[in-house]
């Protein structure tokens, strides 16, 4: 695929169609790799953006209790000392 180089204020750059955007799942940001006389540009995935607010807001509402004991009541440690 061919793209202009166009000029975005004092700066240049490439406009990427929707298709692509969507296809590539890009959003926000990218990372530009420079490898063997290649320039890649690579989606920035952010796995866990705004996890803070989201366990802030967990904790706020009393929804971060375990899920199940951590210790079972029928667990024998002394099993495992030997």
């Amino acid at each position: 695929m061919e793209l202009s180089v166009i000029n975005i204020g004092n700066s240049k750059g490439i406009r990427l169609s929707k298709t692509i955007l969507e296809k590539y799942s890009i959003s926000d940001k990218i990372e530009l790799i420079f490898e063997k006389g290649y320039i890649i540009l690579k989606p920035k995935a952010e796995p866990r953006k705004n996890w803070e607010k989201a366990f802030k807001k967990m904790h706020e509402n009393g929804d971060d209790q375990l899920l199940m004991d951590d210790v079972f009541a029928d667990e024998n440690f002394e099993e495992w000392s030997k």
